[in-house]
Formats: structure tokens, sequence, C-alpha cells
């Protein structure tokens, strides 16, 4: 038998050496990934992994700070905060023992409905303690405490709401605070709001929301595994918010507010024999403006209601009771969005932009004989016609005595004259003037939901026409509508803060300055943060004789026999306190016209305008300048004074208003969300 050595290996043999290789350098490289893996948690995310093992024993609690108060010029409080005691439930709690709820609501002596729709807040974050009633006497939260077994996971809490010792007065303006949306959380989440915080939503509260809010406290807790709190890492108080320092004069402000509520009362109860009517459903605004700086020192709208209805749960009933246009919808603050034609008052534009054009001097004069004929005029072009409003003929006359007496002939033959010269003077001159004086414009006041208005053109014909065909089947602009345009008719409407506005300009020589409410912003302890400095947003020139021809006429409405406005102010001391202004009766479709009435004065030197409408209140003289009178008897008993930056002058006896706040919110429950909680205040 011969033997021989085979010089190749198996092919067996050298497959099984592959394998062997392949599997140890898979074993090799999962060894590799491994210690990498184990260097990258031990090593590089230490403090990653430290991060969330603390969060898991610790719970941040952020507390939302008291707001800043509101005070008038004087310091007088108009907003403040109360510390209240409120009663909050654990969402877990309630899940567990759902009795919970019914029992607090026989407890508080309230609907269950009402607690029921607190703790099923949308915004609520489901992590924090949810505030169901508020304000809750001791001797209830103690009664919790001592009934555990009735109401698990329900704690007590300290926090602010807003408090207004002055009731009603100047609602609309100071606006409210309520829960933050959620459109507004998203909106303000960058700031660092959260869900269920407080935010301003109409008038100062909501202008100055930055100013009043302050920053929020936060508050470190370290739980254990059951989420009992067992130590306080760090605690960081909330730091209250600024106070704000409006223009306003308390005095003034509630004494607009109460002439205005007590004509528009003997109104309601007066018969109207030239209508054969009552006048009812009337509503009305009140501005007071500084001339010289553009400072609001009241602003009154009618009817009004009372804010703290805002305060913790509104009932639904409330709800709409306060923003039902049955019921005058008031909160509605018609001194920045109410809209109404302003008639004659409109005439302080037409017969600025006849002077200041040229188009007439102030000794054009022209033959009033009671009706306007416009020349050439064809049926189908609208009206051909118009009439002075109480039939008069007041002859030849110039400006001056056309405003005095409110003469509609003078102002119908203007518009007309600028209609038939629209190659010299352009498509648009009243309009122009009436924009320069701020109509048709927002004023830029520091309030939020001001109306713009609008002032009557073809351009905004076609606008109308375009955007509400029905309503407005037509985009023409005849003669008859620049006609009506230049008395204050057609689709002319303002708001009665311009209407102050547009007469301040021109009581002040020409400036027109943009309307402001607040003075300046006040730290908690008396220290000037800034001052809001007088903004002027244009003027209107005049030749000096222009401006003596319709200053002249506006004195008259007042002092002369002639003038629509004599008779209300009969008796009135214009030797020692002259006055100028306008009336205003505009007619509106279907209802009592609107009484219109703007004054300022002292004319020697003009420091104060005041413009009322009364919405469908009749004539201008008898309805609306009654009111002007009277705030002017008022302001010369009592003329405003600087307003004043320091403390806040606290009601006597009112131990509940806090100055400062509380700094922190207080629980008595030991359990603590899963997650960050957000100690809630109400507003």
């Amino acid at each position: 038998m011969t033997f021989f050595d085979s010089e190749e290996p198996s092919s067996t043999s050298l497959s099984d050496r592959r394998r062997i290789r392949a599997v140890g350098f898979a074993v090799f490289a999962l060894f590799i990934a491994l210690v990498a893996r184990l260097y990258t948690l031990q090593v590089l995310q230490t403090s990653t992994f430290k991060s969330l093992a603390n969060q898991n024993r610790t719970r941040v609690v952020v507390t939302e700070p008291p707001r800043g108060l509101v005070v008038d010029r004087n310091e007088n409080l108009l907003v403040g905060n109360q510390v209240v005691e409120s009663i909050t439930v654990q969402q877990a709690s309630v899940v567990k023992y759902p009795q919970v709820l019914s029992n607090l609501a026989k407890l508080l002596n309230i609907p269950l409905a009402q607690i029921q729709a607190s703790y099923k807040n949308p915004q609520t974050s489901p992590y924090a303690p949810i505030p169901v009633a508020y304000n809750v006497s001791k001797d209830k939260i103690i009664y919790v405490k001592e009934h555990p077994n009735l109401f698990p996971g329900v704690a007590s809490s300290l926090g602010t709401q807003p408090v207004y010792p002055e009731g009603s007065t100047a609602s609309q303006v100071l606006g409210y605070v309520r829960q933050i949306s959620s459109s507004q959380l998203a909106q303000y989440s960058a700031q660092g709001y959260q869900a269920g915080d407080q935010v301003g939503q109409a008038g100062i509260e909501a202008s100055y929301e930055k100013d009043l809010r302050g920053v929020p406290g936060k508050k470190t807790l370290e739980v254990n595994y059951a989420n009992k709190v067992v130590a306080t890492l760090s605690n960081k108080p909330a730091q209250p918010g600024n106070n704000v320092v409006l223009n306003m004069d308390l005095g003034l402000q509630k004494y607009a507010e109460s002439a205005l509520a007590n004509q528009i009362t003997t109104l309601q109860h007066t018969y109207d024999p030239t209508r054969g009517k009552y006048f009812t459903n009337l509503s009305g605004a009140v501005v007071v403006e500084d001339v010289t700086n553009g400072a609001v020192l009241a602003m009154a709208s009618y009817p009004t209601y009372d804010p703290s209805v805002w305060v913790g749960n509104i009932s639904q009933a409330t709800y709409n009771s306060i923003t039902s246009p049955a019921s005058g919808d008031p909160t509605l603050n018609r001194a920045i969005d109410g809209l109404y034609t302003p008639g004659s008052t409109f005439k302080l534009a037409t017969s600025s932009a006849a002077l200041n054009s040229g188009l007439i001097s102030p000794y054009f004069y022209y033959n009033d004989t009671g009706i306007f004929n416009i020349p050439n005029c064809k049926s189908g072009a609208g009206l051909c016609s118009f009439h002075n409003s109480g039939g008069e003929r007041l002859g030849t006359i110039n400006v001056t005595t056309a405003l005095t007496a409110s003469d509609d002939v003078f102002f119908y033959n203007l518009g007309y004259m600028f209609y038939a010269n629209t190659n010299k003077f352009g498509q648009t001159p009243i309009q122009d003037m009436a924009n320069r004086y701020g109509f048709g414009k927002v004023t830029g006041v520091d309030l939020p939901g001001e109306a713009a208005g609008m002032v009557d053109s073809q351009s905004l014909r076609i606008a109308l026409h375009n955007q509400y065909p029905q309503a407005f089947p037509y985009d023409s602009w005849y003669t008859a509508d620049q006609v009506e345009m230049a008395f204050g008719q057609g689709e002319t409407v303002v708001t009665p803060l311009q209407m102050a506005n547009a007469y301040a300009t021109f009581a002040n020589g020409g400036t027109r300055y943009v309307p402001q409410m607040v003075a300046g912003i006040v730290s908690q302890n008396g220290q000037l943060v800034r001052k809001i400095k007088p903004q002027v947003a244009t003027t209107v020139t005049l030749p000096q004789a222009d401006r003596n021809a319709i200053m002249a006429g506006f004195e008259g409405v007042i002092s002369n026999p002639s003038g629509t406005a004599y008779g209300a102010f009969r008796g009135f001391p214009l030797s020692t306190y002259p006055l100028a202004g306008k009336t205003g009766t505009a007619s509106v479709n279907g209802f009592e016209p609107n009484a219109w009435f703007v004054a300022f004065g002292p004319t020697t030197s003009p420091k104060y305008v005041v413009a009322v409408v009364i919405d469908h209140g009749g004539f201008g003289a008898s309805a609306a300048a009654p009111v002007v009178r009277s705030m002017f008897t008022y302001l010369m008993a009592h003329p405003i004074s600087s307003p004043t930056f320091s403390t806040p002058h606290i009601p006597a006896g009112a131990t509940t208003y806090a100055r400062y706040g509380v700094t922190s919110s207080t629980t008595t429950s030991t359990t603590v969300a899963n997650a960050s909680s957000t100690s809630t205040t109400n507003g």
C-alpha cells in the first residue's frame, strides 16, 4: 500500500476557518460598540441622566405674580389686588373619588355644574391642582382640612384677585383679566405664559399687560417615590407688576358718567312732540381731552357695568347679559368703538377745507334762501334739492354765521362748489382735511378695539359696494353725495374720541396729538419707570384770518343769541370762562337723530375739550349740550392738576387691598403633580 500527503486543504476546513474569523470580527465589533455605548452613557451623558434623575425627584411650581395696580392721575385706586384663598382639586383624586366635586358643591353652596365647568376647563394644566372656587371663607377652608375623607386631593391656596373699589366707574376703560385662551397661549408662550395664567383681555389691562403682569415665581420641590414633598430646594418669589398711572381724573370721570346717565334717563322719559314718540334704547359717550397734550382726562360710555363680574367663574347667564345687544352691550366702549354719523360737527372739516384751499375767504357771502337746488340736476341722479333742517332762511351769511347758526344751505353750496371745480381743487379736498383732523382713521389711543370710522367718498362707495353689494347696490358718486358729505351725512361715521381729538386740534392751533390714556408707569416702591410723553400725529395749518373766522363761528354757537346752543348755556359765566363749540344733529334712517355737542375752553387759553354724543337722542342742542355745560361747570370748580407718580392711595379700612400683593402661593397639600405645576390665581 502506498501513502502520500495532499498539498491543498479540503474545502470544508477552509470554510470553517472563514466562519470563525467572521464570528471573531463580529464579536470584536460588538465588544467595541458595547464599550463605546457604556462610555457614552457613563461619561459623555452623565449630566443628561443626572438631570433626568433630578427631574424624577423634583417638581417645579410656577407662581403667578400679583398684577400691578391701576390708579388715576391723583393716585386714587381704580384696580387693586385682593388676597384670597381658593379651593383646588387634584385631577387624579377626582378620577379616583368622583364624589369629591359634589361634596364641594354642597359645602360651598354653589352649583355642581359650575365646579365641573372649572374642573373641565381645557386650558388647565393636566398636572396642576385645578382651582374650582375662589375667595372661600376661612371656616370652609378649615372644614375641608378637618374632613380629608370627604375631600381627598382637595387643598387651599393663596392668590390674588382684582378688586374694583370704584365699582362700575371707567369699567370699559379699565378692562378685565381672564384665563389665557388657546390662541393667546400660542401668542404669549414665548414670554413665559402657561396654561391657566391670567392675562388682560380688554382695556388698560390688555394694553399694558407687560407692565401689569410682573415676573412669575418659581419654587423647586423635592419629592419621594410616592410624590410626597420632602423638601424645598429653591424658591424664587414672584415679583408684582408695575402700577399704571392714568391721565384720568377720578372725580371728573365719575361726574361725566353721572351727567351722561342722568341725561339719558331724562330723555328716555321725555316725549318728543316733533316726531310723536318717546326716546328709547339710548346710549352714548363722553370724552374729555387736554387740548395741550392729548391726555384723556375722562372717557365715559353708557350703558356700563360692574367689572367685578369677571372675577372668579363668570356664569353664562351673566356673560350673556353684559355682552348682549338686547341689554345695550355695556362692555362696548362707545367712546372708541361707537360709530356715529357726525352731522353738523363735521363742518369743522368742510369750513377748514374751503378756507384753506382758497375756495372761499372769510369775507365770502352766500344768500341762504332756505333751500339749495343743485344746478342742472336731472331726475335719476340722486336728490336735486336740499333745505335747512329747521326750514330757516338766514339771507346773506358768511362762514362764521353759517357755523354759529349751523346753517346747512351754506355748506351744501360749499360741497357743490368743490364738486364743480375738481380740476382746481382735486377730487377729495374735504376728505383730505377731515383725515388731517383725524376722521376716518384710528387715533392711536392706547386702548385695544378702536374703530377707524370712515369719511364718505367715491372710493369708499366702490369699496362698500364690492364688499356688501346688497347693502350698497350703487358705487356711483353724484353731486348729491358730495353735498351730503359736506355737512356730515352720507356714509361718514366717526367715534366720539375722534371728534374730541379733531376739535382739540383746532383749539390748540393745529397740533393733533395722539390721545393718551396713561400718564406713566410706576414701580411698586414708587419709582417712576417711564413717563408717557405727548406724541404728535400731524398738524393742521390754517392762516390766522381763516382760523379766526371759524373760531368766531364756534364762539357764537354758545354766546350769540342766534347760536344753536345759546339756550343751553344761558346763565353760564362766559365772561370769565368763555367757551366755543358746535352742535350736531345727525339723521339716521328709521331712528331719532344722533345728538352731538363738542366744546372747548376757555377760549382765551384753551385747555379742555368735551365731546358728547347720545345715540338717537334727538337734537344736539337739547340732548347733548346740557351734558357738556355741566362738564365745564365741574371743570371750572375742579381744575385738573398734573399727574402724580409715587405710591397709590389705598382706601381707608381696605386691609385686603394688597399694594405689593402676595409674593408666593401657599398650598396645604403635600402631594404634587408628576410634571411642572402651576399655582394659579384668578382674575
